[in-house]
């Protein structure tokens, strides 16, 4: 891991696969619905990596935000 994006997003997917098999019954669609999530870490890290720092900061937060409600439900 080369920068502090790779650190962040990765502890953030890490965090997303423990939550689904912690808080979750391990339904497909529960998993369909974090799927935007992990993916939107990964466009994070890469806007991170290229000098995006204030759009990786605000995709980072949002996918934490969207994953406290998808698991919410």
């Amino acid at each position: 891991m080369a920068t502090v994006f790779d650190l962040v997003t990765v502890t953030c997917f890490a965090a997303l696969v423990i939550a689904y098999f912690q808080f979750t019954n391990h339904d497909k669609r529960v998993l369909v619905r974090l799927l935007p999530a992990a993916i939107g870490f990964a466009v994070a890290n890469q806007l991170g990596n290229h000098d995006h720092y204030i759009l990786a900061i605000i995709l980072i937060l949002a996918g934490i935000g969207y994953t406290v409600l998808a698991l919410w439900k």
